[in-house]
């Protein structure tokens, strides 16, 4: 509509232009008559361009002096750092998700982000449903984890600072400083009557990418969790050490992986790739956004085969990643439909010391494709639809997407993550499987586990035994446990709807019969989610002593998507299949 209105403008200025013209008798050749047409044609995008100044230049001014008669006449005193930044954050949300501001004291989120450095103790912290804050996971050889410090130990004091009340964001805040400084940190053990008090120094903590890479059989195996800084040097590392010990394949797992630094993705493809190959176009508003990133240095192994693990948690640098190498038909890609990120961001450095990161630009893999899921854009003119008429506008793409190709001739399509070439499926977890996960309960046990047992054997040797279990199961009881059961509430509410409809009468001794059967019994549904749960409680287990390579370890004892990957990279038959060859 916009660039209609200017159009419109251009051809009205042209015309005034000539009716000028010819009311002071000057005589207009066709020639002339044309260039004055283009000419005032070409001031269109200067029309735009001096109406968005405007509209800028005006709504800035109203803002600010929204401001000002606020921070005069308002009833209370204002903060400005808190007001202002509510502005900000309700700007850049309405944006998309991944644009946001950080003040000077939030640099470090942001250096982490990009390096998977801090200064601080490295250790995960968490709130129990009492609001205590405890250590949900230290990092292997890392200050937490050095001094001593467990999964459960309950958060009092950092030096003479209660936490009483604090949430995790504010004890993180504190927890994090400069490398080198000391602090002594005041914790209450479970089961213990005395609080311990540890003395720790903080260090500069780098996360590593690679929690665990080991041997499956003949193939190799790397669990990647993010791209930061030198990851593609330490996966290269990792496949040289696991061709040594005698790797002919290669499974990297990119599940659960949320992406990170473009340059990292670009060097990993190039492990596998010849160089001078372009990976990824980025395109955006501005000509600086325009980039073709092209392999730069000699692969490591163009013919290893390879497959790589996704799921609907793989997304930005790690679908680069996954996407590339299915474009190029160098890798198969297994598991479930990747969370479909195809936006750039990067950040630029703001007065004070503080930074916003933006997203700048939409990528396009090899065959041309984006795998934008979600149109942000369209969000924002449904929701000022629905603000200003009331009416709800779908914001989903077109059902038929656009199909592009592989370098090989399959296809594949845009707007929906990386479909992957063999899709696993997987059983839904159970919803008291998902509560216990994250209850305390769990973790109180865990905690118990590990002061009744010094040690434990080796993760593949380790196994919850019925006894195990059975104390589990007393302590969810006595916990008192409750977990949201879809069951009763969808029986409740078709209840409520034949009542409505005055059908309830007549079918009361079969709404009766279903309440029983759907009657709560925590007895029954841990029998029969043993299985799920016997995980669960492994992997409490074998976190606190074997950190995230035990976690790692534990999980692929029973992983379906790395069952298929071997199968595949077993059969070169269907390997070479999958990939057209």
């Amino acid at each position: 509509m916009k660039r209609l209105k200017y159009f419109t403008l251009s051809i009205l200025q042209f015309f005034n232009f000539l009716f000028l013209s010819l009311h002071t008798n000057q005589q207009l050749s066709m020639k002339k008559i044309l260039t004055l047409l283009v000419f005032t044609l070409s001031l269109a995008p200067a029309f735009a361009q001096q109406e968005h100044n405007f509209t800028l230049t005006k709504y800035l001014d109203i803002f600010n002096s929204i401001y000002r008669q606020l921070d005069i006449f308002y009833v209370d005193s204002l903060e400005a750092d808190k007001v202002v930044r509510v502005g900000i954050d309700a700007m850049t949300q309405e944006l998309d998700i991944y644009t946001k501001f950080y003040p000077e004291e939030e640099m470090g989120e942001l250096k982490m982000m990009t390096t998977g450095k801090y200064g601080g103790i490295g250790s995960i912290i968490r709130m129990r449903k009492d609001s205590t804050v405890i250590i949900q996971e230290p990092y292997v050889d890392m200050p937490a984890a050095e001094v001593g410090l467990q999964v459960g130990d309950v958060l009092l004091k950092i030096d003479d600072k209660d936490l009483k009340g604090m949430n995790t964001s504010e004890v993180s805040e504190l927890l994090r400083g400069e490398p080198g400084t000391t602090f002594m940190l005041k914790v209450q053990r479970p089961g213990e009557k005395k609080t311990r008090d540890f003395k720790i120094t903080r260090r500069s903590i780098k996360v590593p990418a690679i929690p665990y890479y080991g041997m499956m059989g003949d193939a190799g195996y790397i669990f990647l969790r993010e791209f930061t800084e030198g990851c593609a040097k330490d996966v290269r590392k990792a496949i040289i050490s696991l061709k040594e010990k005698g790797a002919k394949k290669l499974i990297l797992d990119l599940r659960n992986n949320g992406g990170g630094l473009l340059n990292e993705a670009i060097d990993m493809v190039n492990l596998f790739v010849p160089k001078n190959i372009k990976i990824v176009e980025t395109k955006g508003k501005m000509v600086a956004a325009n980039y073709s990133y092209k392999t730069n240095n000699d692969p490591l192994d163009v013919d290893i085969p390879l497959v790589v693990l996704v799921d609907e948690n793989t997304a930005s640098a790690a679908e680069i990643v996954s996407g590339s190498l299915q474009d190029l038909d160098r890798a198969v890609i297994i598991g479930g439909d990747t969370y479909g990120k195809g936006l750039v961001q990067s950040s630029r450095e703001l007065p004070y010391n503080g930074s916003i990161k933006l997203t700048t630009a939409k990528y396009y893999l090899p065959s041309g494709r984006c795998i934008q899921k979600i149109d942000y854009k369209k969000l924002r003119e449904a929701a000022e639809i629905y603000r200003t008429t009331g009416k709800r506008v779908s914001t989903k793409g077109d059902s038929i997407k656009q199909i592009f190709h592989t370098a090989g001739g399959r296809e594949v399509t845009e707007g929906n993550g990386i479909k992957p070439d063999v899709e696993v499926k997987h059983d839904t977890l159970s919803n008291i499987v998902y509560y216990l996960s994250n209850d305390d309960v769990l973790t109180d046990w865990g905690t118990k586990y590990c002061q009744n047992h010094p040690t434990i054997p080796a993760v593949k040797d380790f196994s919850i035994t019925d006894a195990d279990y059975a104390e589990f199961k007393k302590m969810v009881k006595d916990s008192d446990f409750k977990y949201d059961r879809q069951s009763e509430k969808r029986l409740a509410d078709l209840k409520k709807t034949a009542q409505f409809e005055g059908y309830y009468d007549d079918a009361k001794a079969e709404f009766d019969a279903l309440e029983k059967k759907f009657a709560h019994n925590l007895d029954r549904e841990m029998d029969r989610q043993e299985k799920d749960l016997r995980k669960v409680m492994a992997n409490e287990i074998v976190r606190r002593y074997y950190f995230q390579a035990g976690t790692v370890e534990e999980m692929l004892k029973d992983d379906d998507d790395t069952k298929r990957a071997i199968e595949v990279l077993g059969n070169p038959a269907e390997y070479n299949k999958i990939l057209g060859k």
